[in-house]
């Protein structure tokens, strides 16, 4: 039998999949389950995506790109910056990866040695770390509470910072909490890390989903960030494995010699595809979207509220509800599977995003369309008595 290595023996388990797959599996027995546990968007890619990607394909353009993407994506992705997100950013300091995903591993290698540490807020993305792992460096979680709307602080900065920390990683947006930092708080936070000449890693997949502010960078307080950003969720473009990464400029040369090795380019045909997400009539179905996304949080939050559901921090971005089931139950690892089995509704158990709120919080992701939304609610009314 081969050994494992052991970093799995630290490997977070996802347990917004296995819920998604014991849905699956109740859908496979002939029941109606609705799904509020996957973070992926009820929408297709833009129809100038996909028309772009079957032109792609009959023009044979699915050879190897440049290693950083093609330079019409970076163009674009720059621009996208300038114009939507507040922030003036050079196409050179643009690489476009595999998904986010990617890029959050090309900067894990690119900048953490084994044994550094990372901090994080918990709540926070499972998966994230696990990238930092697989670099050889540690996750300090750090508990965020409902007051600073469940991220970090310049304070838990100064608090917990270490011999062995060597930067941040935080999302605003949030996932699971769907929260932003204000740029006052995030202004801090960043010159904070940069007092302790640590390095923050941006995540801000969700930015364009940003419902009662407009969207700003942290671009636009600060260039020394690596930023990560992807298609999958605004662009609506998941399984397309698309993303892209900001960095200083003394960085993108190391990453990009990087990544030629690890991935040689990201897919060539969805970079391809990618570019038509930028046209104006795609913005204008991207920003209906947005406000349809709106539409069910301001349906969602009160409904749950009702149901004795508290959301202790309203959402301002992203697709998700970070919700109290403790007047229900004191296990939400119980409650999402009682909700799953006896109600066909599918939410995620806390547990999968930090022990701090774990028993009594569950994720709740507002992917799929009002009316089904409405009819979860019902199910969850029945079930709740």
């Amino acid at each position: 039998m081969i050994e494992l290595a052991a970093r799995m023996r630290d490997t977070v388990t996802f347990h917004a999949v296995e819920v998604f797959k014991q849905a699956l599996a109740l859908r496979s027995l002939g029941h109606d389950v609705i799904s509020l546990s996957v973070g992926e968007p009820d929408f297709t890619a833009a129809p100038l995506v996909s028309e772009a990607a079957q032109r792609a394909t009959a023009a044979g353009l699915g050879g190897y790109s440049a290693p950083a993407g093609l330079p019409q994506l970076r163009d674009a992705i720059a621009n996208f910056y300038t114009q939507k997100l507040g922030a003036q950013v050079k196409p050179e300091r643009v690489i476009v990866t595999s998904g986010a995903s990617s890029a959050l591993l090309l900067a894990s290698m690119a900048v953490i040695n084994p044994g550094d540490e990372v901090l994080m807020g918990d709540p926070c993305y499972p998966a994230n770390r696990n990238f930092i792992g697989a670099a050889g460096g540690i996750t300090k979680l750090i508990a965020t509470q409902a007051r600073d709307r469940y991220q970090l602080s310049a304070s838990d900065i100064k608090t917990n910072w270490g011999s062995r920390t060597k930067g941040v990683l935080i999302a605003s947006p949030s996932n699971p909490t769907g929260t932003s930092l204000t740029q006052n708080a995030l202004g801090a936070l960043i010159r904070m890390v940069h007092q302790k000449n640590g390095f923050v890693m941006m995540d801000e997949i969700y930015l364009a989903l940003s419902f009662d502010q407009p969207a700003r960078s942290a671009l636009a307080l600060d260039d020394e960030l690596i930023v990560l950003n992807s298609f999958s969720k605004y662009f609506a473009m998941t399984g397309w494995r698309l993303g892209w990464m900001i960095v200083p400029e003394n960085l993108v040369d190391p990453i990009e010699k990087l990544a030629a090795s690890l991935a040689i380019c990201a897919p060539s045909l969805a970079q391809h595809a990618a570019i038509a997400c930028f046209d104006s009539q795609s913005l204008t179905l991207y920003e209906q979207r947005r406000l349809e996304l709106k539409r069910r949080r301001d349906f969602l939050v009160p409904a749950l509220e009702k149901l004795g559901i508290t959301v202790p921090v309203i959402p301002d971005g992203a697709f998700y509800v970070y919700a109290d089931i403790s007047k229900h139950s004191p296990d939400s690892m119980r409650f999402a599977q009682d909700l799953l089995n006896k109600a066909h509704v599918a939410v995620v158990p806390g547990i999968d995003f930090g022990p701090a709120h774990a028993k009594q919080m569950v994720r709740i992701a507002y992917t799929t369309s009002m009316e089904k939304l409405e009819e979860a609610v019902h199910r969850m009314s029945q079930y709740l008595g």
